[in-house]
């Protein structure tokens, strides 16, 4: 699987990625932006398609829930009746799920491409990385053996401003705001450790916000399009927790990726359930029923009128 990431980030979003650096002009973290936004407008289709099945679905609820009772513990006879319910309303089982599938493949790939800068923007071959990466000393070991080893080499190479490393990647600002991307914020309670980087903190509270801001939209929308559901309340502090305890496991520029993803996500999906939410394709599809049903009873009128004429 990660041979299918690194064909996409090679091919695909390396090219993107580093032609918004040289827009930026090396800004890495306005560069990743852009790049998040851009992919997330790319999405928007699919985003859509998953919002169509996830209504067709809604539609054909009521049948489902007659079927249900109807069979009772009849499993195959539900099921059975349950395809062919999906297939009357040309309905894809899987409709919903392949765009959540592409979506995750991308944004693993993105994963594998931001902790990645070395192999991707320059032209350094991967065994020279690997050698520089095993050659780390004690100060910048810690992760060089996961895949944030070449975050660790670049904060290295800026540190000793030398080597070959350094003059290719030299011309990447890789701060945020005064906040070295990569750097690994380091979470301790004793607030008075001179060694510990405070300000890096902001990363990963900034990725929990942002991760916090799409849950609870999430939330509020499912109430909105589907009121009869599970409340899905027990599940909305899962993704920031998990995006803010793997911000403080992983170099600043992982945690900066993962809140601009959920930041711009979440913006972009509101735009989406006001478009094309569950009440507007649903009010879309009845006008455009009756305006066919006008135009076929315009035809029948038509059609008699002409028939009288002849006669």
């Amino acid at each position: 699987m990660t041979a299918i990431f690194g064909l996409i980030n090679k091919w695909i979003f390396a090219p993107i990625l580093n032609f918004f650096l040289s827009l930026t002009g090396g800004n890495y973290a306005l560069a990743i932006f852009l790049f998040t936004l851009t992919l997330n407008i790319i999405l928007i289709p699919l985003s859509v398609k998953s919002q169509k099945s996830a209504v067709s679905q809604l539609k054909i609820k009521p049948k489902l829930d007659e079927l249900k009772k109807k069979c009772g513990d009849d499993r195959q006879k539900y099921n059975e009746g349950m395809q062919k319910l999906y297939q009357e309303g040309n309905i894809s089982m899987g409709g919903g799920c392949l765009p959540m599938i592409i979506r995750l493949i991308l944004v693993m790939s993105v994963y594998y491409l931001v902790l990645s800068p070395i192999t991707y923007f320059t032209s350094i071959d991967s065994a020279t990385i690997k050698e520089a990466i095993k050659a780390l000393p004690e100060a910048f070991a810690v992760g060089k053996n996961t895949n944030y080893g070449e975050l660790r080499l670049i904060e290295y190479a800026f540190d000793i401003q030398s080597g070959s490393i350094f003059e290719a990647i030299k011309g990447i600002d890789f701060e945020f705001l005064g906040l070295s991307l990569t750097e690994k914020p380091q979470f301790t309670l004793n607030f008075s450790n001179a060694d510990v980087n405070f300000k890096l903190w902001i990363i990963p509270f900034l990725s929990f916000a942002a991760a916090m801001f799409s849950s609870v939209l999430s939330l509020i929308h499912q109430k909105r399009s589907n009121p009869d559901a599970p409340s899905m309340a027990g599940m909305m502090l899962t993704m920031p927790i998990l995006s803010l305890v793997i911000a403080f496991g992983a170099p600043a520029g992982l945690g900066f990726y993962w809140a601009c993803s959920s930041l711009i996500g979440a913006i972009i999906q509101v735009f989406i359930n006001n478009f094309f939410g569950p009440a507007k394709l649903v009010a879309k599809e009845q006008s455009e029923l009756i305006l066919k049903r006008g135009a076929e009873e315009q035809k029948y009128v038509a059609g008699k009128k002409s028939a009288q004429s002849d006669k």
